[in-house]
Formats: structure tokens, sequence, C-alpha cells
């Protein structure tokens, strides 16, 4: 699966776990990558709050969301797509992983970057 989903995805395996830097209360996550990711953003120090799951609003290629916009404490906000390293080269998810940079660096977002997982374990690198 591609960092970045549909609207509404319905994926197999939806993990709902209440982390208090989460705002929206409950982080969903759909993988190893995300959920990792997730605990690893609860943990840092220069993290504020997080959502899960953003949609990207007016975006010509439909209605897909983010993995994660996290604001730091020093206000600026930090955007991640949580990617397994077998899709990379996928055309479908470089294409989308692009169309996510170019939609928060318009918006100002310069800290957007790609988790996946690390060679031979689950664990996300960043």
């Amino acid at each position: 699966m591609v960092g970045m989903k549909k609207k509404n995805y319905k994926g197999s395996r939806c993990e709902k776990r209440a982390l208090s830097k989460c705002a929206d209360g409950v982080a969903k996550t759909f993988n190893d990558i995300e959920s990792r990711y997730a605990d690893k953003l609860e943990e840092n120090p220069d993290v504020k709050e997080f959502k899960c799951q953003v949609l990207l609003e007016g975006l010509e290629l439909g209605e897909y969301c983010s993995d994660f916009v996290a604001k730091k404490v020093d206000g600026d906000l930090m955007v991640r797509e949580c990617v397994f390293r077998k899709h990379l080269t996928k055309p479908l998810t470089a294409k989308l992983l692009d169309a996510s940079r170019e939609y928060w660096r318009k918006r100002g977002v310069m800290d957007w970057g790609i988790v996946v997982e690390k060679s031979n374990e689950e664990k996300p690198t960043d």
C-alpha cells in the first residue's frame, strides 16, 4: 500500500489507539509502519500534536489523505507519508508522493518526508 490513501479507505486492518498527542484523540493506523511511526511521534519531544489520515483538499488526483501531519512545538508543520520499501519504485506511488510533497510545499510546509521500514525489519525510519 502506498503511503497516501483514498479518503474513507477501508483497509483490511485499522488499528485505533488513544494517544495523548493525537489531535483527534484516537490514532488510526493501517499497517506496522504507521503504527510504529505514531509511537515515534508520541515520544518525540519536538512534536506538540499530530493528526492521522489528513485529507488533501482539492488534490487534482482525487481524494487522498496524508498519513501524518504533525505540529511541532515551534509551530512548524511536519508531514510524513509511510510507504513499504517494495512500493517505492511503483509509478502510482511516485505520482502520489510527488502530489503530496507539492500539495504541502504550496502551503508552506518544507518538512515533508517518507517513512519506510528498515531493511529486513518492520521498524520505520525517517
